[in-house]
């Protein structure tokens, strides 16, 4: 067909298919992670049983192993599969602390920004036109103050991962903001996590059972609520500013 032959109502129709085929490949992704059953794969006693292996690979091919990790996190994240915790302690088990955070947080923040951009370019606009002035008030004040909302939303983790990612791309928040807003508020707790990872192989040695129950104690889950106030804060002043100015 050529471009000639396109009527006005087929170049929208062709258009709106475009912008579905990132939902439509996600989907498909997904459902070949689950009909294959890899994601059960993401456990802590496979991690066991493949410890060797996994350390093998690490210590002979570090960096093609980084990337790889990476990668895996990413499509994790981005198809919200279950186990994206494990993942996050497999990171510190494999590189360590340091590294290991390094890869946990580009990967999530890669599969974050993907989910991301695949629910904006596909389900956004269509939600706006339906939702109407209510869906644009909500827009409004979310994206007056979008990063300091985003990183209390990655701070504290009240809601599950792939809604803060989903949300955001409704609500029309710019890929800058929801990008800076997840690599620096899932630091701190991707960081706890890793450090478990990183002292995992001691539990392993001793034969021991483990389980993520009890991670987040209530010293560390103290912390990150006192950083979750502090980026806050800009939006309280703001909003007192407001006030004053009145």
């Amino acid at each position: 067909m050529s471009t000639a032959a396109l009527t006005p109502t087929s170049r929208p129709t062709m258009t709106r298919t475009k912008k579905l085929l990132p939902l439509v490949g996600l989907i498909a992704v997904i459902a070949v992670i689950f009909l294959t059953g890899i994601h059960r794969y993401l456990s802590f006693d496979t991690l066991r049983e493949h410890r060797e292996a996994l350390t093998g690979f690490v210590t002979e091919h570090g960096v093609v192993a980084g990337l790889l990790f990476v990668a895996i996190y990413a499509v994790a994240v981005a198809c919200s599969v279950p186990g994206a915790t494990i993942l996050t302690v497999t990171g510190g088990f494999l590189f360590g602390p340091v590294l290991g955070t390094t890869a946990n947080v580009i990967g999530a923040t890669i599969g974050a920004t993907a989910l991301f951009l695949i629910a904006r370019t596909s389900l956004g606009e269509p939600l706006r036109q339906r939702a109407g002035p209510a869906l644009q008030k909500l827009e409004a004040g979310f994206r007056e103050n979008a990063f300091s909302y985003l990183l209390v939303l990655r701070l504290i983790p009240l809601f599950p991962f792939f809604i803060v990612n989903l949300v955001p791309a409704f609500l029309g928040v710019s890929t800058r903001t929801f990008v800076l807003a997840t690599l620096v508020g899932i630091i701190p707790g991707g960081f706890v996590y890793t450090l478990v990872g990183a002292g995992l192989g001691s539990v392993f040695d001793r034969q021991e059972a483990f389980t993520l129950t009890g991670v987040l104690t209530p010293e560390i889950i103290a912390a990150l609520l006192g950083l979750a106030i502090l980026a806050l804060l800009p939006v309280a002043y703001k909003k007192l500013r407001a006030r004053r100015s009145r």
